[in-house]
């Protein structure tokens, strides 16, 4: 199988635009744990979240920044030494060697740097050991002198990847080496960095010091505290002669782990590894942008670390325990984006037996007819303020039988998701249950966001959408015509029965109470705390989309023509429709600024899955104008994270990626309508 290579082209000519691209474009490699490592193409750190190995831990400590940053440096044999690296201040950019850095790609989604000076061409490139809390940085000199001396200085702040760049350690970094290996550890519960250099003749050369006032320019835009301090307890060096590898390795694993794998060995399990999955994806995703988004999408697919009371109850069962990263770098694991996502990132790249894991995992958390809404980041016990992610389950059982035909798994959850359909129809948390007047389900406690227009700030709830939602009573109709044939299927004719006459009820309520005459398109809620809300939203594109639609379908021509034109952009739909009062341009400033449109205009590029689903039913013929509205999300995947999609974009023109850098949800939908529109 050829190997999949994305190229970005750095500008030659304009160096003010070369820099904001090595400075603004982003990469990353994740682990398998939920660890990654992550940066900028010239490595300057511009956010909290950026670093060389950020290691997955279990609870309560969650992830850890161990390795932020290396300084490089060449030195040739006429005694002329190169250096690369370096950060940015408040006063401008302090940085070495962008002019040198020729090209940046990935391979098979490792990404790779290309360094020329002065004749000599040197690689480096970048593996993380799946599932270990190991990365391997791969030198290789390519052509030029016969052999250079390379100079690595690594740079650390030992903190939680979501805390402060500030934060300062109560205890000093201790340093210890014997022979080639070499720790790092700040207290005695503190984790351990491991580091040791591979390749050519090397020594490690004590020179501590503290590189101060450094200024993370996105986590300043971002209203966070943007100065921080690294440590460095002194440079590597190592000979590196043509055609040859020299390495260094950072990790928290045992030595007897770390030297169990070569980094040359690491690299081609890793790439050989990656091969499987392009094997196993669907035929049409073996190849060119597919085959990158399959790759994408195994950055989202995670063993959490440290649940050890699910990996016993899984191993007990034959399973292993599996869930989704909803986005990186900050997001953990969030059962509606995983519901959603399941599709794209499971069945549509051939992981049908992770998917059953997935599933049967998220059906153990079961509790009051809820799946959890997220675990929170080094907490074992998830929260359930979700009204729409145990509806969603019921989608992604669907998907998943229609692919696999896992009756066994259907039977094996059927008493948790008869649980959901009776804790929905007789109430339970948070004000969720079904309105036996009309059959509807409603939705809403003070001081919770429970649908996924879910931003929050303090006490304020940004868009509540208490009462009877468009999307969730779309959801609630499906699930029950799910569970209406499952239950027939399983011979349980009475109960099969009973669920149709529900849906019958929902199903005239729906089109009677919903349907905006005025507007020509659907309420976003209906008995609300202020009535019936007419903000014209993408949510009502769920009444037509799934695979039982609520909406009658007369009136499907009218809303798709109103989503289309108002809410459908390049990269995905709008949250709001232009000329509302709460309409929101641009998804910018501190978090109480950002949250306020996060729902409010900003574009979700996921939600084009729905658009393109609801196009498909209306006009099957038309495959190719439904292919194009994926053109805008193809050019995005060279900003901001090279190689994914971003969690959102502005409302507006030029549609600024902004939010997560790779975003579970937009990459599966990407991927499933990529395929759904091939021809």
């Amino acid at each position: 199988m050829t190997t999949v290579t994305r190229e970005y082209r750095l500008d030659r000519h304009d160096e003010e635009l070369r820099t904001r691209q090595m400075l603004e474009q982003e990469w990353l490699l994740t682990n398998g744990l939920g660890g990654y490592a992550s940066g900028t193409v010239c490595g300057a750190l511009t956010r909290r979240y950026h670093g060389l190995l950020i290691a997955a831990y279990p609870s309560p400590m969650g992830r850890i920044v161990m390795l932020n940053r290396l300084t490089e440096a060449i030195r040739f044999p006429d005694g002329s030494m190169v250096r690369f690296g370096g950060d940015q201040k408040e006063s401008g950019l302090e940085f070495h060697g962008m002019e040198y850095l020729t090209g940046f790609r990935l391979e098979d989604g490792l990404p790779v740097w290309r360094y020329k000076v002065n004749g000599t061409v040197i690689e480096k490139q970048l593996v993380m050991v799946h599932r270990q809390n190991t990365v391997h940085l791969i030198y290789r000199l390519l052509s030029g002198e016969k052999m250079v001396r390379l100079k690595l200085q690594p740079y650390l702040q030992f903190r939680p990847h979501d805390a402060s760049v500030d934060v300062a350690s109560d205890d000093p970094y201790m340093f210890t080496a014997v022979q080639n290996r070499y720790q790092i550890a700040s207290g005695a519960n503190s984790p351990q960095l491991r580091l040791v250099i591979n390749g050519g003749r090397g020594n490690f050369t004590l020179e501590e010091k503290h590189n101060t006032d450094i200024f993370y320019d996105v986590e300043s835009a971002r209203g966070y505290d943007s100065l921080g301090t690294l440590w460095t307890a002194g440079y590597f060096a190592v000979d590196l002669g043509i055609g040859q590898d020299a390495a260094l390795t950072a990790s928290t694993e045992t030595w007897e782990t770390i030297a169990a794998l070569s980094p040359a060995a690491a690299l081609e399990m890793e790439r050989e590894r990656r091969r499987l999955l392009l094997a196993a994806a669907d035929p049409r995703a073996r190849q060119g942008l597919p085959a990158e988004l399959v790759l994408a999408t195994d950055q989202f697919i995670i063993t959490p670390a440290g649940r050890h009371k699910d990996s016993v109850r899984a191993h007990a069962m034959g399973d292993e325990v599996c869930t989704v990263i909803a986005g990186y770098h900050w997001f953990t694991d969030w059962g509606r984006d995983t519901m959603i996502s399941l599709e794209g990132l499971t069945l549509a790249t051939g992981r049908h037996t992770e998917a059953g894991w997935i599933l049967r995992t998220f059906a153990h958390y079961v509790k009051n007819g809820l799946i959890p809404n997220l675990f929170p980041e080094g907490q074992n016990e998830g929260l359930y303020h979700t009204a729409d992610a145990s509806l969603w389950f019921f989608h992604a059982l669907s998907r998943y039988l229609e692919y696999t035909n896992d009756r066994a798994t259907l039977n094996m959850i059927m008493p948790q998701m008869r649980e959901i359909i009776d804790r929905h129809l007789s109430g339970t948390s948070f004000g969720i249950g079904v309105d036996s007047s009309d059959g509807l389900l409603k939705q809403g406690a003070e001081g919770y966001q429970l649908t996924w227009m879910d931003a929050k700030v303090g006490d304020w709830v940004v868009t509540p959408r208490r009462g009877k939602a468009v999307e969730l009573n779309a959801l609630w109709y499906n699930a029950l015509r799910l569970m209406q044939q499952w239950t027939e299927q399983l011979g349980d004719e009475r109960y099969s029965r009973q669920l149709g006459t529900f849906a019958d009820q929902s199903y005239r309520s729906f089109n009677q109470r919903f349907w905006y005459a005025d507007g020509g398109y659907l309420y976003d809620i209906v008995d609300g705390e202020l009535g019936d809300d007419n903000a014209c939203r993408p949510n009502q594109l769920f009444a037509i989309s799934l695979p039982f639609p609520v909406l009658e379908r007369d009136r499907w021509p009218q809303v798709l023509e109103t989503v289309r034109q108002r809410l459908l952009t390049p990269v995905g739909l709008r949250t709001l429709a232009p000329g509302h009062p709460d309409y929101k341009t641009t998804y910018h400033g501190d978090l109480r600024a950002r949250d306020a449109a996060y729902h409010q205009g900003t574009v979700w590029p996921w939600l084009i899955g729905t658009f393109i689903d609801s196009w498909m039913k209306l006009y099957p013929d038309q495959v190719g104008a439904a292919r194009s509205f994926l053109d805008g999300l193809v050019q995005q995947m060279n900003q901001q994270c090279i190689g994914s999609i971003s969690e959102i974009f502005d409302a507006e023109h030029p549609y600024n990626p902004r939010g997560c850098i790779a975003q579970a949800w937009s990459v599966a939908e990407m991927l499933r309508c990529w395929l759904k529109t091939a021809q």
